[in-house]
């Protein structure tokens, strides 16, 4: 080592204009933001803020609330801030937001704006802070390969910006959860784990991340399962107003969540509510191979109401001896409001386990000898990340999206 990262590929040469001082100086400095009074979605604010104002011609291509928007970019560059020392993952995903960002018809011209707009947010959010000519530099080169590489990957990409979709199937499975299957105009590239970008007809211009939960197909059918998130403006549509019929829009598709049949590991997979999409789809890929690793899945919620797929998943086991499904529910009984009887537990299935499910999948020891996946809120997968690294399940084996 020279100070630099380490020699990288051909496609990665950007990351190493970046010392080893100058991404200790990022990382401080961006802790000096997060943990300021404003905390982290200040510097999303400050963004929007230097950009509308300098290019006014540009908010037209938001929706009107700019809540998620601003959490998709803190979220991303907290994780390019955190994996500076990894750049094939953080370039990756720099690569996948650039596809992904095609949908608003950005060009080269919008990156260029980005570019002094994001300098002029981090300058004003370190206020307090003395802004010498080194962080200055040290911020410019981020800013650099942040967009360059955004950029890049959009021009090269060969595939449409986004696909069209029909509604075919819309199924409310509990009052809160529905399940929408959609059939493309012609398939969508994705693989078993990603998540991909959707607009729906009900709120234009407003993107949301959803992951897929079947793995992609010749017909090219795709499933959504999709929670009502409270105060929420997309997901109360598409559980309570989506028709079959409809015409939704999906964009890239983003993600890494993937099982590696090279690494001679058994897989963990730790999922809660909807977050099993990813991991239900995985297995459902691996069930069409003749060889597979052991999986143990873990499916969660809080109430038992919460494991509406886990009959699905059950008989998924049945024919695939690979595969061992666990039930885990943070209560032992579905709160007074839910009147629909419980349906009875397949005969055979492991009996259901209680209690937070990070804590759960912690309490059978260490999973130091498994490729571990994790998918469910950000509470959900933070909790269950400090349970696991606790238990002595070492944090390098642990993936999990960074921005769903």
């Amino acid at each position: 080592m020279d100070g630099k990262l380490d020699e990288p590929r051909a496609a990665d040469r950007t990351a190493v204009s970046l010392t080893a001082m100058e991404i200790a100086q990022l990382r401080a400095s961006f802790s000096s933001i997060t943990h300021g009074p404003q905390g982290q979605a200040h510097l999303a604010q400050l963004f929007f803020a230097a950009l509308f104002s300098e290019y006014p011609q540009y908010r037209s291509l938001f929706p009107i609330s700019l809540e998620e928007p601003a959490r998709k970019f803190s979220k991303a560059l907290e994780y390019v801030i955190d994996n500076l020392g990894e750049p094939d993952a953080m370039l990756e995903l720099l690569a996948q937001l650039g596809r992904d960002h095609r949908k608003y018809g950005i060009t080269a011209e919008h990156y260029d704006a980005a570019t002094s707009s994001l300098i002029a947010a981090v300058r004003s959010a370190l206020s307090h802070v003395l802004w010498t000519p080194t962080l200055d530099s040290a911020w410019r080169g981020l800013v650099s390969i942040l967009l360059t590489t955004m950029r890049d990957a959009a021009e090269t990409d060969d595939v449409p910006a986004a696909w069209t979709a029909t509604v075919v199937s819309h199924e409310q499975r509990l009052d809160d959860l529905a399940i929408v299957r959609l059939e493309s105009d012609e398939p969508i590239p994705y693989h078993a784990g990603q998540y991909l970008s959707v607009q729906i007809p009900q709120r234009p211009r407003q993107w949301r991340y959803l992951s897929a939960a079947i793995p992609p197909n010749a017909y090219g059918q795709i499933e959504f399962h999709v929670r009502r998130v409270s105060g929420g403006w997309v997901s109360p549509a598409i559980v309570n107003e989506t028709r079959v019929g409809d015409r939704w829009l999906l964009a890239s598709p983003l993600g890494g969540l993937e099982v590696d049949r090279d690494s001679g590991r058994d897989v963990l997979m730790i999922g809660s509510g909807s977050g099993i999409a990813p991991l239900r789809a995985q297995v459902m890929e691996m069930a069409q191979r003749g060889t597979n690793p052991r999986v143990h899945m873990f499916v969660g919620g809080r109430y038992p109401r919460d494991l509406y797929d886990i009959e699905a998943l059950w008989e998924l086991s049945l024919s695939n001896p690979w595969l061992t499904i666990v039930p885990v529910s943070e209560e032992d009984e579905n709160p007074w409001w839910h009147t629909a009887a419980d349906p009875e537990p397949p005969p055979g299935m492991h009996r259901r386990l209680h209690g937070q499910i990070g804590r759960v999948v912690a309490e059978f020891g260490s999973w130091a000898d498994r490729q571990v996946q994790i998918s469910g809120s950000p509470s959900m997968i933070k909790t269950t990340i400090y349970a696991l690294r606790h238990g002595g399940t070492p944090p390098e084996l642990i993936q999990h999206d960074p921005l769903i």
